[in-house]
């Protein structure tokens, strides 16, 4: 049967993303269109109302939905491709060598995420790529290091033992044995991966090394929107209960995906 988590993740973020398609192909205002009042509220012509300088608050978060899922999903493309080549590096190299990697992964691991990404964006100008390469090499390692631990225990296998006397390569070992075989715990973290990431995303803009305008970001969104909040409450909650809903449904979906691939959880619903 399905997981009702796995449900209820793809309602929530195919939400999401479905805002972040259209606002690709239209927006109700231009995003540098100032032409509305400061801080007016919900009404007609403008459906949530609009910010301190009288852009119209629903593009606004439309155009900001684009950018968390432009970024997590570069981000987690990037991060996951290094840490999973760094994991399988790891998992076939000789034990001094895959000591060193393991102590550096984990000196990685306990280095913040989002300081890692500062000092990645103060050495290159903030835009989109560097918010894409600062949070997906923060998340390298976070990934390496469990696909590591899953890769030497396939490599430990019997079949794997086998593939070897047969005079299989180290590549198609790869392809046909570990590969197959960590997927769905490398699905499961590089979903919990996309959340983080947007949440680094935001994290970074708010604190203003985010993407420059005219790109919109929920971050930015809350830290503008802090002087006003008693005046314009609708500010902040717009941009910020679509981050706590993508991150939630990021999350469920991840859940879920363990839920079906792994075969202990798969008759439990």
């Amino acid at each position: 049967m399905r997981s009702r988590a796995l449900v209820a993740g793809c309602v929530l973020l195919g939400g999401v993303v479905a805002i972040a398609l259209v606002s690709a192909l239209w927006t109700p205002y231009d995003p540098a269109d100032t032409s509305g009042g400061r801080l007016e509220p919900p009404g007609p012509e403008h459906w949530l109302g609009t910010d301190r300088l009288g852009r119209d608050l629903l593009t606004q978060v439309m155009i900001g939905a684009r950018v968390a899922l432009s970024i997590g999903a570069g981000a987690v493309a990037l991060g996951g491709a290094l840490g999973l080549l760094a994991g399988i590096a790891a998992g076939f190299a000789v034990r001094w060598l895959d000591d060193m990697m393991a102590v550096v992964l984990d000196l990685l691991i306990a280095f913040p995420t989002l300081l890692l990404a500062m000092l990645v964006i103060a050495a290159r100008r903030g835009s989109l790529l560097s918010a894409v390469t600062a949070i997906g090499l923060a998340m390298t390692a976070v990934v390496a290091r469990p696909a590591r631990q899953q890769v030497k225990r396939v490599l430990a296998q019997d079949y794997v033992t086998a593939a070897r006397t047969s005079g299989t390569s180290w590549p198609g070992i790869v392809a046909g044995h570990v590969l197959p075989n960590i997927w769905p715990a490398l699905a499961v973290n590089l979903a919990l991966q996309l959340g983080r990431a947007v949440l680094a995303e935001a994290g970074l803009s708010y604190l203003g090394l985010g993407p420059p305008p005219p790109n919109a970001s929920w971050g930015h969104m809350l830290r503008e929107a802090q002087a006003t909040v008693l005046v314009a409450p609708g500010d902040i909650v717009a941009p910020g209960l679509l981050l706590v809903l993508l991150v939630i449904g990021v999350n469920l979906l991840a859940d879920g995906v363990r839920e079906v691939a792994d075969p202990l959880l798969r008759g439990r619903w």
